[in-house]
């Protein structure tokens, strides 16, 4: 009932709730939505919940990237960023679901950024992709150094080292005058490979 209503809950609730219940067994059936008062929802197969196939997709790149898996860990990064880069039940105005937009948008973080790996270690076509991926990436995370490690890579991958130099002082720019700290060692190695 508060997933539904919040703190404004109809006259009489549980009624209301009720006639749902009846409403979405009616559509669904009674194998599928089981129960009165402890209800469970048991979905036939092949039916799969998309939030829960993108956490196990984020995992499978996760451990492609850690072996170095790369073809694999483009696909599963590049199928867990088709769902976590949508709005989770954008019309739902509850805890519960902002809850899973947070975790959704970590996904959608660390899907960019397996998949912005892959992408570099495939070279080739897939370069622009890590370009793209390293920018996004970006947009929802400016403060993660590893992004810009990985647009600074993506540039000189594809011959544009002034670019990837211009991508560093953006970086180092923001860091002082943000937290008035340096870019990390990883990131000052790979702008001196840059120069040499």
């Amino acid at each position: 009932m508060e997933g539904l209503w919040g703190d404004e809950p109809p006259t009489n609730p549980a009624a209301t709730l009720n006639a749902l219940i009846s409403k979405i067994r009616s559509v669904v059936g009674p194998s599928v939505l089981r129960g009165r008062t402890q209800l469970s929802l048991a979905l036939p197969e092949p039916a799969q919940v998309d939030v829960e196939v993108t956490i196990a997709m984020l995992h499978g790149a996760e451990s492609a990237v850690a072996v170095r898996a790369w073809q694999r860990a483009w696909t599963h990064a590049l199928s867990a960023l088709f769902v976590a880069r949508r709005t989770f039940l954008p019309e739902a105005d509850a805890q519960w679901a902002d809850a899973w937009r947070r975790r959704l948008a970590e996904v959608r973080i660390r899907a960019l950024d397996s998949y912005a790996k892959a992408c570099l270690e495939l070279g080739g076509a897939e370069l622009p992709g890590a370009e793209r991926a390293a920018r996004e990436l970006l947009e929802v995370a400016p403060f993660r150094e590893s992004a810009h490690l990985l647009l600074m890579r993506a540039l000189a991958a594809t011959g544009n080292a002034a670019e990837a130099l211009v991508a560093y002082e953006q970086l180092r720019t923001m860091l002082r005058e943000e937290l008035g700290v340096d870019p990390s060692p990883a990131v000052q190695e790979a702008y001196a490979r840059l120069l040499g």
